[in-house]
């Protein structure tokens, strides 16, 4: 079976954008670019990707409520496509990465993180890159379904 996982670092291009199913599950939505610095002939050249990118559950509440535009975040998740019409019926295809883990990158900030109560969705949970660099998710947490009450780190 192929696997068809993803982890990209970049900067985010807007705040993501939380909305809730019918169901009331909640689900955001962003954008990262990824840069890349590279040597051609003694120049450097720089090139840039752009990603949409989408957080179901929790973890996409945790999101909206700790990242803002330009924070700097890793993701890992896994790429989707899906195809849609147009308000004119012509049919596009869209690649996004579905984030199965979210979290800060630590290269030039630092972050608090805290653990949030009664987390649900599967086990995705938390943690983000925060506004101003910290990241304040919740208070005392239920035993992790995973870890039990052992500290993840």
């Amino acid at each position: 079976m192929a696997d068809n996982t993803i982890t990209l670092v970049g900067n985010l291009t807007r705040d993501p954008e939380l909305r809730f199913t019918t169901g009331g599950r909640g689900v955001a939505s962003f954008g990262i670019a990824v840069g890349r610095r590279y040597q051609v002939n003694g120049e450097w050249q720089e090139q840039t990707s752009y990603f949409n990118i989408t957080a179901w559950g929790q973890l996409g509440e945790n999101a909206a409520a700790t990242l803002a535009k330009g924070s700097r975040v890793i993701v890992t998740g896994r790429l989707e496509q899906r195809e849609y019409t147009t308000r004119d019926g012509d049919k596009r295809t869209a690649i996004e990465v579905v984030a199965d883990e979210l979290g800060p990158s630590l290269r030039w900030a630092t972050a608090q993180v805290e653990r949030q109560s009664g987390q649900g969705g599967g086990g995705q949970g938390g943690g983000g890159a925060g506004r101003g660099g910290n990241s304040r998710v919740g208070g005392d947490a239920a035993p992790d379904p995973y870890m039990g009450d052992e500290e993840p780190f």
